[in-house]
């Protein structure tokens, strides 16, 4: 890493960010259960902060790239996340837990994109090293999956509120020592506005990639730690299975700067939804097989590891840098979309299909964004890394 890059406060706020991340994943559908909750209404309650996810990200990033005050956005909105999560000690019925979801996820999904252009910003022509910096996001998921997995096994999930809280209030810290930047210009920046760049050939058949890759994975963020439950796992092994996937994905972003060297970001994105459709059925017919459940949360390190830095890298050079904000919010914005998409449905289907089909229909959106890529994606010159950006990795 180049000496003035602010390595290790930009770690900080990943860690702290997919710390929450991975309090929410294994343990928001846990919690509503423990509510006593049904499916159907887990789904919901689940699909909600996804469905504001389609929504903040675009607002608040026209607002980042109209004021360029990226850094105030990530303070505030890492604040007014705290603050509007902190609601739900007040009460526990459906109608309240909706809305404090919805509340808190308008504020929390409008700091990731734009912290994603401040950290690029940061990168400058060291873009392919984004994976390094970003691996402290999946250490910090790892710890907080595996601690939580065993403090619930051992204590009441009454106390998941709190822990939620305490990692927001780490997001807070870690925002306030973050420096600022603003991209610089690029001379192979795409001409026009933001609307202009959108429509060049392939960039709006990636962000329906997004869509479809992010449906797929409705049931697993939903439902994968009641599925395991109900198979027999214990609450601390399925911590761990989460954790395990993750370590998958931190040893990914450790060599994806040498991936994306030596192939195309199409080729990686292929590659990445393909193995996810066959993740989703190994977890949807022999999850209750110790060794398939273990190769199948490895994969994490394709459906989410690659599929995630090859698509920062696809957005950070479709766009000019005066719409780098709009370009990743539209980003989280489709993976919003798909992701309550897919958690409606999973909420609708697991009992009245079962896991098995369930999973199914989530390996058959893979495999659509698989052909959608190949058709759309595989013969996009922008994809091809530059040879300074080979010689940086």
């Amino acid at each position: 890493m180049s000496a003035s890059l602010p390595y290790w406060r930009l770690s900080s706020f990943y860690f702290f960010y997919f710390a929450l991340l991975g309090a929410t994943a294994p343990f928001l559908g846990l919690y509503f259960a423990h509510l006593g909750f049904p499916a159907a209404r887990i789904g919901e309650l689940v699909a909600i902060p996804m469905l504001m996810r389609c929504i903040a990200p675009n607002l608040w990033g026209w607002l980042g790239d109209s004021t360029g005050r990226r850094l105030l956005i990530v303070r505030l909105g890492a604040l007014c996340t705290l603050a509007s999560f902190a609601l739900i000690l007040a009460s526990k019925s459906y109608a309240w837990l909706a809305l404090v979801m919805a509340l808190h996820a308008f504020f929390w999904h409008a700091v990731l994109p734009q912290f994603e252009v401040i950290t690029l910003a940061h990168l400058r022509e060291q873009a392919a090293r984004y994976s390094q910096v970003r691996l402290w996001g999946s250490i910090g998921f790892i710890l907080t999956v595996a601690g939580l997995g065993r403090l619930f096994e051992w204590s009441s999930l009454d106390l998941y509120p709190w822990a939620m809280l305490v990692i927001m209030a780490g997001i807070v810290g870690a925002s306030l020592w973050v420096p600022d930047a603003t991209p610089a210009p690029r001379g192979d920046a795409a001409s026009g506005g933001f609307l202009a760049q959108l429509a060049r050939p392939g960039v709006a058949a990636f962000y329906a990639c997004v869509g479809l890759m992010q449906l797929s994975h409705g049931p697993y963020y939903t439902f994968f730690t009641l599925h395991l439950e109900s198979l027999g796992y214990a609450r601390g092994l399925i911590g761990q299975l989460w954790a395990l996937g993750v370590v998958g994905e931190v040893l990914l972003f450790v060599v994806m700067a040498r991936l994306l060297a030596r192939f195309s970001v199409p080729q990686v994105l292929i590659a990445s939804f393909l193995l996810a459709a066959l993740r989703w059925l190994l977890l949807g017919t022999l999850a209750d097989h110790l060794g398939v459940l273990l190769l199948a949360q490895l994969l994490h390190a394709a459906t989410f590891g690659s599929f995630h830095a090859a698509a920062i890298d696809f957005v950070q050079r479709s766009f000019g840098h005066a719409q780098q904000g709009q370009g990743q919010a539209l980003y989280a914005a489709l993976a919003g979309i798909g992701g309550a998409l897919g958690a409606l449905y999973a909420g609708y289907t697991w009992n009245s299909l079962g896991p098995a089909w369930t999973f199914v229909l989530a390996s058959l959106a893979a495999l659509a964004a698989a052909g959608l890529a190949w058709h759309s994606l595989r013969e996009r010159p922008v994809a091809v890394h530059t040879s300074s950006q080979k010689d940086s990795s």
